[in-house]
């Protein structure tokens, strides 16, 4: 972990990185069930490096005895180019495991060719919508027992779901969807007892503010254009719904009241002469 800026925020790719280094310790045993749990939750609920720092400081890194490192350089966010984010690269984990607890792969990070996960009355969580992929095909092995995974995509992957449900089920909606060109292919399979595995697809963030926006933008550029094309109709129509303050209008009205009048005094003057 790099020390020199302790109060730089930290990143969901950080803390699955800090870990994925704790799932080791415990799987060689270097670390108890209760350690490994009191030291995932301070990872998840760390803010900066300098809470992420401590807590695998005793730790070796893939046996290599040497302290875990978080980058404090930060990849540049991928371009939309699918090409792009099938990177053939080195995959952030493989694995995960979830007992009575739970994990979550989000953010920027690399999924492998196969990742394999577990979970017991528990839950994990895969967010694919900004990860970049070891291969054009990679595999989700979802074992959930009592518990629940849920797999999200983003637009333009095709997803093939190959899994096995005993009082569970996995969700096959998303499956028969044409991915575009150069798009990975995502297969979920598994097994499922008394649990179940979903599958959606989901605009990032980012896409949905971008269509908010442009959405907005249109309907003001329609506004405009409706108020450009008609103003003479605007004008008229003012000129009708106040039809009082036209100028001239009360005295062509005063005129007609006193020619009326004078007519009615003619007509009663005969009147009274016969």
């Amino acid at each position: 972990m790099t020390d020199d800026a302790p109060e730089l925020r930290a990143s969901d790719a950080d803390r699955e990185r800090v870990a994925e280094v704790l799932r080791d310790a415990l799987a060689e045993g270097r670390l108890d069930m209760a350690e490994f749990e009191e030291r995932l939750d301070a990872t998840y609920s760390a803010r900066t490096y300098g809470e992420l720092a401590p807590i695998t400081r005793d730790l070796p890194v893939g046996g290599a005895g040497a302290a875990p490192e978080v980058s404090m350089t930060k990849r540049p966010a991928a371009a939309g180019d699918w090409a792009g984010r099938i990177t053939g690269g080195e995959p952030s984990s493989t694995w995960a495991v979830a007992v009575m607890s739970g994990f979550q792969r989000k953010g920027r990070w690399t999924v492998p060719k196969r990742f394999n996960s577990f979970a017991f009355w528990g839950g994990g969580e895969f967010d694919l919508r900004e990860a970049d992929f070891a291969a054009g095909e990679v595999v989700i092995n979802c074992v959930a027992i009592m518990g629940g995974m849920q797999v999200v995509v983003p637009p333009g992957v095709e997803v093939v779901v190959r899994g096995i449900g005993i009082m569970g089920g996995f969700d096959h909606r998303e499956e028969g969807v044409p991915g575009d060109p150069g798009a990975p292919r995502v297969v979920v399979t598994g097994f499922a007892f008394w649990g179940g595995v979903g599958v959606e697809r989901k605009l990032t963030r980012a896409e949905k503010l971008r269509i908010k926006e442009e959405r907005r933008q249109e309907k003001l550029e329609r506004r405009q254009g409706r108020d450009r094309d008609r103003p003479e109709q605007g004008s008229a129509r003012k000129e009708l719904d106040a039809p009082a303050t036209r100028p001239g209008l009360h005295d062509l009205l005063g005129e007609d009241r006193d020619r009326d009048r004078e007519l009615e005094r003619e007509r009663r003057r005969r009147d009274d002469s016969r």
